[in-house]
């Protein structure tokens, strides 16, 4: 079991190390779940098997140790070597491929479950969110809003809220579902979706841009147009760069790709049932729906909603639309 054990250590490292490195497309949740079933079953062998057995060695000791005094009490010597109880404790002391597989599984399985069914922490790897999300924010995802998955599988087990135009959600990329992406809802299943002269319009109906003071970037050291734009209500800000054109130069193909109409003014789209439409807050610096696609219902992560650090600026931490 210890050559066993340090193999399945070793694979689990390697493939982090590998991950890192980027020689293979990692998956957290197959691995977080691939290591609670793993660490699960050591957890059963431990309290079926090798805890009981690790007991009856330290019964048959505590019985060897009595009858050896008895012994030595007879020939009358009431002094005995040794510690009984530090033999004892070693003999029932767990070891250590246990301690590294059995010993994590309640701490494994608690953030499996958080994880899987509560929230989910993110962070802002990139700038298409401003000025919603910025570069850094650490953000919390809540997994049962739109309704419990199943990990791995995605099958839905509750039913949840239905998604609404102008939350902010996170998905698994549909052009590689390894990895996730944060945007905002701008297209239910549908729903007609215009997006022309950095206007944006969803069922013939402009939604309302107010103009406010311009947003300056840090990390780019300039200023952007800002404005409030509303999505059936729901006030967000979205910023916009004049220098950008509106055409989109280069558009990958995507399933449904025929339910969009490119034109030098920008794109309009249909969403088809089952999908969404998802755009960046940022809106000349997004890939998002404009250039692949739809997201299936199916790729839904969750809901993010609350900003629970940023090292750089601790005013960040709160709550967000």
């Amino acid at each position: 079991m210890p050559l066993l054990s340090a193999l399945i250590l070793a694979a689990f490292a390697g493939y982090g190390v590998a991950w890192y490195f980027g020689a293979v497309d990692g998956n957290f949740e197959l691995l977080l779940f691939t290591a609670t079933v793993v660490t699960g079953l050591y957890w059963l062998a431990e309290h079926l098997i090798f805890l009981p057995r690790r007991r009856h060695a330290a019964g048959r000791l505590q019985t060897q140790a009595e009858q050896r005094r008895a012994e030595l009490a007879m020939q009358g010597i009431a002094e005995v070597d040794g510690d009984l109880a530090a033999a004892r404790q070693q003999v029932l002391a767990q070891p250590w491929w246990l301690d590294w597989t059995a010993g994590l599984f309640p701490v494994i399985l608690i953030v499996f479950l958080l994880r899987s069914f509560v929230f989910e922490p993110f962070k802002i790897p990139s700038g298409s969110m401003i000025p919603t999300l910025l570069v850094g924010d650490l953000i919390l995802v809540n997994k049962f809003t739109y309704g419990l998955k199943v990990p791995i599988l995605g099958a839905r087990i509750t039913k949840g809220e239905p998604l609404q135009r102008g939350d902010v959600v996170v998905f698994r990329y549909p052009p590689k579902p390894s990895e996730n992406y944060i945007k905002r809802v701008v297209g239910l299943p549908g729903d007609e979706v215009a997006y022309l002269n950095k206007a944006l319009t969803v069922n013939g109906r402009p939604m309302p841009q107010t103009a406010v003071p311009d947003f300056f970037d840090e990390s780019q050291m300039e200023y952007f147009k800002q404005f409030d734009e509303q999505l059936d209500g729901k006030k967000h800000r979205i910023i916009i760069d004049p220098r950008r054109p509106v055409f989109l130069p280069r558009v990958d193909e995507f399933k449904y790709g025929e339910n969009c109409r490119y034109t030098v003014e920008g794109v309009t789209c249909k969403v088809p049932p089952g999908h969404y439409f998802m755009m960046g807050d940022n809106r000349d610096n997004s890939q998002d729906s404009r250039y692949w696609g739809f997201v299936p219902d199916a790729n839904i992560v969750g809901k993010a909603f609350f900003v629970w650090m940023n090292f750089g600026d601790l005013g960040r931490i709160g709550s967000f639309r």
